[in-house]
């Protein structure tokens, strides 16, 4: 399968390039060329375990890999590492259900593709004849950084580093995050917010792709399509537990509900949908910094707002980077390098009346406040015993808001015809026990530690094994710099590595 440049039409490379580059020159974001390439029995893929459809959705996208390598690839990188059976259960909670994505390592969604991502850029060096080390740059709202670092650490010729903003996560995210001792690691607070961090990581993928001799950059952010890719097969895992339980009949269509920030996730979901997964919309949870759900119901994108700090801090994002791919598959590419440079210009840009009516033919866009989703904790739990957390209590308000009429003002709906309405969980609700306790009505204890054991006795679940020893581990990266800083940052941690 051939990639493009989403602003380049004339950088066209394969998938294990794709990979390894992260980013395309020039700021362009690698795609699929041709969709109709993309599309496939999908009925087939549903009839498989987790691993089975992983093998079967990569060998489309990563056709350059052969069928043997895929094979060998997705056993390591699922074999053992995740504490359920199914890797991403699903889960049902009143009416809809609850598509449990984060029995990994670091307990969060970003899990299942970071397990891949390390095995996929480290047999694409050895296709392409790659003989350079890497460096991983990644900027994190919360998740992506644990996750990465779980994944990339102490593997060979590949270093990493991860730009996190500075009092703009939960106690528990930072810890898993500065606590690793792996030598190739990297955790550094900058100061600003996500979307300063993430500026900075595109800005030094064009400015210094190779920093030293020897030493090229790459991403495991979802800009990176090896970071995209491994997140479709839950989406057909969904759909097939659904089939598997009787809840619905193979053909039926179904609704998604996916918190986001930074429009990975729910990119993931239309790309399963352009391969033939029967979905009917694509509802995209927006939290109180809402700029999704202005651009999905008006066509103006415009990240010039007040920025706000919330409880659900992986979704506080006001430039959400995979929206470009769709805009590249929507707009074309012409309209989609003129959106890009207007939105760096300006701030903002407008898409056309029939590009926004092509977008919401899939797509709804829907908010929620803080308030909206711990009502949806404490409502879930006191009537189905059932325990969300910040993320995915966001994405359950915006379902009973979508499903009421009580959206936003403005905002746009096609109905549906789905048999079933599934929620995306991104993260296990004891990465964030301090936020679901006050939701709760109960009163905190203090530490992240203490609020994890007060969550445990209310709903008797296990503390996931990745989060109960953080809180004895030292501290060993402490940085803190300036946006400005960041730069010479990289080249002095990538000269230490060359």
């Amino acid at each position: 399968m051939e990639y493009v440049s989403t602003r380049n039409k004339d950088i066209r490379v394969r998938s294990g390039k794709a990979i390894l580059d992260g980013q395309a020159s020039g700021g362009g974001l690698y795609v699929p060329a041709d969709l109709e390439a993309i599309k496939a029995d999908w009925r087939g893929i549903i009839k498989l375990d987790f691993r089975g459809m992983a093998k079967a959705i990569w060998n489309i996208f990563f056709d350059d890999y052969g069928e043997e390598a895929i094979d060998r690839l997705v056993e390591a990188s699922y074999k053992d590492k995740f504490s359920a059976q199914d890797i991403t259960p699903l889960v049902k909670a009143g009416d809809a259900y609850v598509l449990e994505l984060w029995h990994g390592p670091t307990s969060a969604f970003k899990d299942v593709a970071l397990s891949a991502l390390p095995n996929l850029m480290s047999a694409a060096r050895g296709m392409n004849g790659f003989t350079d080390d890497i460096m991983i740059l990644t900027a994190t709202s919360g998740d992506t950084g644990s996750a990465a670092i779980q994944g990339f650490r102490d593997v060979p010729g590949t270093g990493i580093i991860v730009f996190y903003p500075h009092g703009g996560v939960s106690d528990t995210q930072r810890l898993q995050m500065v606590t690793p001792d792996s030598a190739n690691v990297t955790a550094c607070a900058i100061r600003g917010n996500f979307d300063d961090a993430q500026t900075g990581v595109k800005k030094l993928f064009r400015e210094i792709p190779r920093p030293v001799e020897g030493v090229a950059l790459s991403s495991a952010n979802s800009i990176n399509i090896g970071r995209l890719v491994p997140q479709i097969v839950y989406y057909f895992s969904a759909y097939a537990q659904l089939v598997k339980s009787g809840a619905i009949t193979e053909g039926d269509k179904i609704d998604f509900v996916v918190p986001t920030g930074n429009f990975g996730d729910i990119m993931a979901g239309w790309y399963a949908f352009k391969m033939g997964l029967p979905v009917s919309r694509l509802v995209c949870a927006s939290n109180k910094n809402d700029v999704l759900t202005e651009f999905l119901n008006t066509g103006h994108y415009d990240r010039k707002r007040e920025f706000y700090k919330t409880t659900s801090p992986s979704m506080d994002i006001l430039v959400s980077s995979n929206l470009e791919r769709l805009l590249w598959y929507i707009c074309g590419p012409e309209h989609t390098l003129s959106y890009m440079k207007q939105l760096e210009e300006t701030g903002e840009y407008q898409i056309t009346d029939d590009e926004l009516f092509e977008m919401q033919k899939v797509f709804t866009g829907v908010f929620a406040s803080d308030e909206d989703g711990a009502a949806a904790i404490k409502g879930v739990f006191e009537s189905d015993g059932y325990l969300m957390d910040t993320h995915t209590s966001i994405a359950w308000a915006c379902m009973e808001k979508y499903r009421s009429g009580d959206s936003p003002e403005g905002t746009v709906s096609f109905g549906t015809d789905a048999a079933a309405t599934v929620v995306l969980s991104t993260a296990s609700p004891y990465k964030f026990s301090a936020a679901v306790l006050e939701a709760l009505g109960e009163e905190l204890t203090g530490s992240d530690e203490e609020n994890m054991k007060k969550v445990r006795g209310i709903t008797g679940a296990e503390v996931p094994s990745g989060l109960a020893g953080i809180f004895a581990k030292p501290v060993i990266h402490k940085d803190v710099i300036d946006i400005s800083a960041m730069k010479s940052y990289v080249i002095e941690k990538c000269t230490k590595q060359g």
